[in-house]
This record gives structure tokens, sequence and C-alpha cells, in this order.
């Protein structure tokens, strides 16, 4: 497979907003609402994997979305956008500082509800 110079841009492009959507949205919800868990990383995950599953079908099934475009929604945005590695990260300091209920709370929620999101945002691109 040959990498191009415009799926390169593209997937930078993407990448770029998503890790700034991801900072103001995370930011935006931890200074909201305080709890036992990050619940901005859990918010990015929640939504980024809805919007993925929706978009998933919408854009890519039902509109056929340009190849450069989907680097740049899935690959780059939506990737930069959720936010697995700092999750994983978050999870493991619950862990260090003693808090392994918490930590076990963290993943639970975490995983669980992104994929009941990218369930629904499947369900409902097909709605559409």
């Amino acid at each position: 497979m040959v990498i191009q110079g415009a799926q390169i841009a593209a997937i930078f492009l993407g990448g770029g907003l998503g890790a700034l959507a991801r900072f103001f949205v995370s930011t935006f919800v931890n200074e909201k609402v305080a709890g036992s868990i990050p619940y901005g990383t859990l918010t990015v995950n929640v939504l980024g994997s809805f919007v993925m599953g929706f978009l998933a079908i919408w854009l890519v099934e039902k509109l056929g979305l340009n190849p450069l475009l989907r680097l740049a929604i899935f690959v780059g945005f939506l990737g930069a956008f959720t936010t697995f590695s700092t999750f994983s990260m978050e999870t493991l300091n619950l862990f260090e500082e003693g808090l392994a209920l918490r930590a076990l709370l963290n993943m639970f929620v975490n995983v669980s509800l992104s994929v009941l999101a990218v369930w629904l945002g499947v369900l409902f691109g097909r709605m559409l």
C-alpha cells in the first residue's frame, strides 16, 4: 500500500482537530463534574464511540463518503478525539493510588458505555 501526501494531510488535519476537540470537551466536563472517576475521558470515549458508529453507517454506507474524508474523520479526528491511551493511564494511576475499586469501575463504565454508544450510533445511522 502506497500512502500519498493527500492521505497524510487528511489524517493530520483531522487528528489536530480531534485532539483540540478532546481537550476542550474533556476539560469542560472535568470542570463541571467532580467524581470518583475521570468523567472528561469517559465523555469523549462514549461520545466518540457513538459518533463513530453513527458516521460509519450514515456517511460510509449510506452516502459513500470520499476515502480522504473517511481518513480525516475516522483515523484522524475520531482517532485523536477518543482517548483510550489517556483512559489506560488514568486507570493505572487509580490502581497505583490504591483505588482499585475506582479503577475497576472506571474500566467497566468506559468500556460498557463506549460499546453501547457505538451500537446506538449504528442503530441511529441505520434509521436515517
